[in-house]
């Protein structure tokens, strides 16, 4: 089978489109989701695609509170998202996350990364999660237009993909938040993905993920193609690859992450408390993924 690859259209995804460039379409086609994971796991609901290159946090999220519509198969990036806090160009009341508590967050899609991380951060900054007021403006441009015409005070993106617009001067950084956890797994479809396809675009996958990773690659070839792709200042794209780190086997997953991921999400008031063990088949494509 051709499998649908839904993804998001950032620099993380170099080894991704370098697998497509190589497979011209005879094992998979991508399906890009530029409103971010939301819109992925939805994607996934609706039959629009059969698996998902997708953040951490509402992979779990979405398992946690019910769906299932996909089980996770894989690891991305093993290293942790650096989310920027961002808000409107011009002076406001808003210069550090502190001053964001009581006010409305922008976010892509219920659900989403831009959602539990807002999570994330009102539990670093000891605010009661219920207090926290969210508008879902689906892109980074309703993100930026909406923190622009005050109808929300921030929102939280990754900061790379953004810092071209605050370089622009058409929004500003006021803090980080980098999440608690490895920040993209890959999730499948349990019935519409045939397990011994999946293994075989994650062999695949992977391979382009350790020639990508590299040390000679990431000396050059790799810092040219992201520029070259994305239009990012080299300075910029040195600074990501010298932080982002790619798994060995994208076909692996170690089971503390799901753990130690729901625990955070759990005491952030994200998902609620699961009564007894986490079981690994209810998270997990067993047919697939190796715990390790």
């Amino acid at each position: 089978m051709v499998l649908r690859i839904g993804y998001v259209r950032e620099h993380f995804c170099s080894p991704l489109l370098q697998f497509e460039a190589e497979d011209k379409g005879s094992m998979f086609t991508l399906v890009e989701c530029p409103s971010g994971t939301g819109q992925l796991i939805s994607r996934l609901t609706n039959d629009e695609i059969d698996i998902a290159i997708a953040l951490t946090d509402p992979l779990i999220a979405g398992i946690a509170k019910g769906s299932e519509a996909y089980k996770l198969v894989g690891s991305y990036v093993t290293s942790p998202l650096r989310w920027a806090v961002i808000t409107g160009n011009k002076p406001s009341t808003y210069n550090q996350i502190s001053d964001l508590q009581g006010s409305t967050i922008g976010i892509s899609r219920n659900g989403s990364g831009s959602q539990t991380m807002a999570y994330v951060m009102a539990l670093q900054q000891r605010w009661a999660t219920s207090e926290l007021k969210f508008q879902v403006n689906n892109d980074i441009r309703g993100l930026i237009d909406s923190v622009n015409d005050g109808t929300t005070s921030a929102f939280m993106w990754e900061w790379f993909t953004t810092k071209p617009f605050a370089d622009a001067g058409e929004c500003r950084f006021i803090g980080q938040v980098p999440t608690p956890w490895p920040s993209w797994l890959i999730a499948a479809h349990p019935t519409r993905a045939e397990p011994a396809a999946v293994r075989t675009f994650l062999n695949n996958l992977s391979r382009h993920v350790r020639a990508f990773a590299s040390a000679e690659a990431r000396a050059g070839p790799s810092v040219k193609f992201v520029m070259e792709t994305f239009g990012y200042p080299e300075t910029d794209v040195k600074e990501w690859l010298d932080a982002v780190e790619y798994p060995e086997d994208c076909a692996t997953i170690p089971w503390n992450v799901i753990v130690d991921t729901l625990g955070v999400l759990q005491q952030a008031g994200a998902v609620a408390s699961p009564e007894g063990d986490v079981k690994r088949d209810r998270f997990l494509n067993l047919d697939v993924v190796k715990l390790v």
